[in-house]
């Protein structure tokens, strides 16, 4: 597949390893989890891990390895990112890539699971939505004796890597707090409604998204009325939070500033679009998530920011690991995302396609005390126990 046009430039992602007592990892041919960049590997240094790999874990087939890679939903621009940048360096590795869709379904993902041990692939990709299938499917991978990697929503016996969920949410909430006053000034802005796409269906991680956009957002603007924050169930969908967001308008006064984010850039724009069909654009601003919607970022003047996860950029990452793992190295158990603010002023930073117009509206500065806060409440929360692996430290 073609290679992403996304630049070199943009911010690096970082593995974190979050165990205690984790080993770390040796450097393998160039790929050093605690210190690797997020550029893209060469071939020949591919085609060693998997040299490597093969004398400690050969091929089932005994020819070359066969990688599943499940993907969330394969019409995403997000997933469609994801894809491309996990096929380019399977590609460039010498690994057979078998792809299937799990269409935003638990069930699909399940039956999934197991087309792929009828496979008999060597190692699995997983990028599935729903929290409460996860144990399921990772069971069938745990009884084939197939290792995985599991995208932004965690499973049993998975490595994590994805998005850094308490960081993401609080940089954008926090943005979009800096935005309000900076667009409405404080006392309109404490008057405005804070309205929240969320995706309850992915559990406890990808809540910490959302979380995270209410802590932020608070940090930001202080005092704000907690009753004219609202949130809406997206589905992950466009057209589900356009929908939900149409019924949000309607308990919301006309002439208040509204506020919008959500757990991804497709949920912000159906609730983008939605206001604006409303005839309410004037009031609103909106920052995403993710930053994949780069043509909507750069041309909607209501969509300000979006907080970058860079989905190009993954493949980078979880082919290597992979290798390291069917290597039989000591591997991290859980690994994120470095995030960026990405705005029509610095869009040309993280994609060619587009040029950086204008200046920044306002200075962001990421609030580091205020997140250091919020984050050591995240690690005293007994309700989070079970997941401390998969906190981020810092």
């Amino acid at each position: 597949m073609k290679a992403s046009s996304v630049s070199g430039k943009i911010a690096t992602i970082a593995l974190v390893f979050c165990l205690g007592g984790a080993a770390p990892a040796a450097d393998f041919h160039g790929f050093d989890p605690a210190r690797f960049d997020g550029e893209m590997l060469s071939v020949p240094q591919l085609k060693a891990m998997v040299a490597d790999a093969e004398k400690r874990t050969p091929p089932k087939n005994g020819k070359r390895y066969v990688f599943g890679f499940a993907n969330l939903q394969r019409d995403i621009v997000f997933c469609i990112l994801t894809e491309r940048g996990i096929q380019a360096n399977a590609d460039a590795a010498g690994i057979d890539l078998a792809v299937a869709d799990n269409r935003l379904d638990g069930p699909a993902a399940l039956a999934n699971a197991q087309a792929f041990v009828q496979q008999r692939v060597d190692f699995v990709i997983e990028f599935q939505t729903s929290a409460s299938f996860g144990p399921a499917i990772a069971k069938v991978f745990k009884d084939a004796g197939i290792k995985v990697i599991a995208i932004d929503v965690p499973m049993p016996e998975s490595t994590y890597f994805g998005v850094d969920n308490p960081r993401l949410g609080f940089m954008t909430g926090s943005y979009l707090g800096s935005a309000a006053l900076q667009a409405f000034g404080k006392a309109k802005a404490l008057g405005g409604y804070f309205v929240v796409g969320a995706l309850p269906q992915s559990g406890v991680i990808l809540a910490l998204r959302t979380r995270g956009q209410l802590a932020g957002f608070n940090a930001a603007v202080p005092g704000f009325p907690a009753d004219h924050i609202v949130q809406i169930d997206t589905k992950n969908t466009l057209q589900e939070s356009y929908g939900q967001m149409i019924d949000a308008l309607a308990h919301i006064p006309r002439g208040a500033p509204i506020f919008v984010t959500a757990v991804n850039d497709q949920a912000a724009l159906g609730m983008l679009r939605a206001v604006k069909s409303a005839g309410r654009a004037d009031d609103l601003i909106v920052v995403g998530s993710g930053a994949d919607e780069v043509q909507a970022l750069a041309t909607e003047d209501r969509l300000v920011a979006s907080t970058g996860s860079f989905p190009e950029r993954f493949g980078n990452d979880v082919i290597p690991l992979a290798l390291d793992e069917l290597a039989q190295n000591a591997t991290p158990s859980a690994a994120f995302v470095h995030h960026a603010m990405v705005t029509k002023a610095n869009i040309c930073k993280y994609s060619r396609k587009f040029r950086c117009v204008g200046k920044e509206a306002f200075t962001y500065v990421f609030p580091q005390a205020a997140y250091a806060r919020y984050l050591a409440g995240l690690h005293a929360d007994p309700l989070l126990d079970s997941y401390s692996a998969l906190l981020p430290k810092s």
